[in-house]
């Protein structure tokens, strides 16, 4: 039989169960770029979220991934705590199916699959440089640059002195402000969107001091948002049906952009979102364009076995890349708003059948043998 490693992050658990619900609902969805002009919503904008660990994962999505790999082979639980080396090697796994996010700094999710390489073990997903990369939103857009995949223009502010060469620059408005290293729309709010050179400074100042991380300016994306999942490798990669953004279904005066107040505050059990559309209703020439400029983005970034890739159209209806996500977000339930599942459900995979699409890629990729999908 297999012996199958998963390595994970698990969110602590809250004291309160009202705090349990909500944190159970976080998934790694696309921070957008936004756009469009500041309608005031300061009701709706919401203090300043508790956004420690977004980006791990839930007990009931680790425990519907463990479900999943088990039809494989054997499951070894390797929470990616301090002591997971020590675990990791007296274990032995044959392949190590990885979603852990980390525990600390810029390279965090690089983290498990280095030490995998340490021990020669094989593991699913991108290898550490693509992990750390992607993480980095400045050096992601660099290198899609550079490799001539669409993306918007943007700056970088690592503390004050930069803030005020940005204002000083001028330029056009508005611009979306994020902190550079996080996920799960870690940093994502209403309050991010710049309109004028004074709400530019303060948002900046707040997210270098907040977050202690350089903060990406990026020039707005005014046209229609979507996300795509993508699995497989080479020419065998493919993008599963896109995943359309429906800013109508946001309160009005809302602005149209997918982060906090969207996922915590408006997207509740009992009144849900209409928030995403799959397959995603477009034309077949634009559909076609998304598909090419993904898998470019895919491919330059290093990129294996899953991601799930953001974009925005441009004034000019282009696509263009907004954020990739190596380590995609998996809520398991069909009623949450988690996007890779979702495109795969439309695509034919259920929720196992996708977790099994990722580690047979892994396993095919380099030559470790499973056991048959029960």
């Amino acid at each position: 039989m297999t012996r199958i490693g998963f390595a994970y992050n698990q969110k602590p658990e809250p004291e309160a169960a009202d705090a349990a619900a909500e944190l159970s609902r976080a998934d790694e969805e696309p921070p957008s770029s936004g756009t469009g002009s500041q309608t005031a919503v300061a009701t709706m904008l919401a203090p300043a979220p508790d956004d420690e660990f977004a980006e791990w994962d839930s007990a009931e999505t680790i425990d519907a991934v463990a479900r999943a790999l088990a039809r494989y082979g054997e499951v070894i639980r390797l929470e990616a705590r301090d002591d997971f080396p020590e675990r990791l090697r007296a274990a032995r796994p044959e392949i190590v199916f990885n979603i852990a996010e980390g525990l600390r700094g810029p390279n965090r999710e690089a983290h498990v699959p280095a030490i995998c390489e340490f021990y020669g073990i094989p593991y699913s997903g991108s290898d550490p440089f693509t992990l750390a990369l992607c993480l980095d939103k400045a050096r992601t857009k660099e290198i899609l640059r550079a490799n001539g995949v669409p993306t918007a223009d943007w700056a970088l502010a690592r503390n004050a002195s930069d803030v005020e060469r940005l204002v000083a620059r001028g330029g056009s408005f508005p611009l979306f402000a994020k902190p550079v290293h996080e996920g799960s729309s870690k940093g994502i709010t209403e309050r991010n969107l710049a309109a004028d050179p004074d709400a530019l400074r303060a948002i900046v100042l707040d997210l270098l001091e907040r977050y202690e991380q350089p903060v990406l300016v990026e020039s707005f994306l005014p046209g229609a948002e979507f996300t795509c999942g993508v699995l497989g490798n080479g020419s065998g990669a493919r993008v599963l049906p896109i995943v359309g953004m429906n800013f109508d279904s946001l309160p009005a005066g809302a602005l149209p952009i997918y982060g906090f107040e969207a996922k915590w505050l408006w997207d509740r059990p009992e009144n849900p979102l209409d928030i995403f559309s799959c397959p995603a209703r477009i034309a077949d020439e634009l559909r076609a364009e998304i598909e090419r400029v993904v898998l470019r983005a895919y491919d330059v970034l290093g990129c294996r076995d899953w991601s799930r890739v953001d974009v925005r159209l441009d004034a000019s209806g282009r696509a263009n890349i907004v954020e990739v996500n190596p380590l995609p977000g998996i809520l398991p339930d069909p009623a949450d708003n988690s996007c890779l599942p979702k495109a795969a459900r439309a695509a034919g995979l259920d929720y196992d059948a996708l977790i099994g699409a990722a580690l047979e890629a892994a396993a095919a990729r380099q030559g470790v043998q499973l056991g048959s999908a029960a």
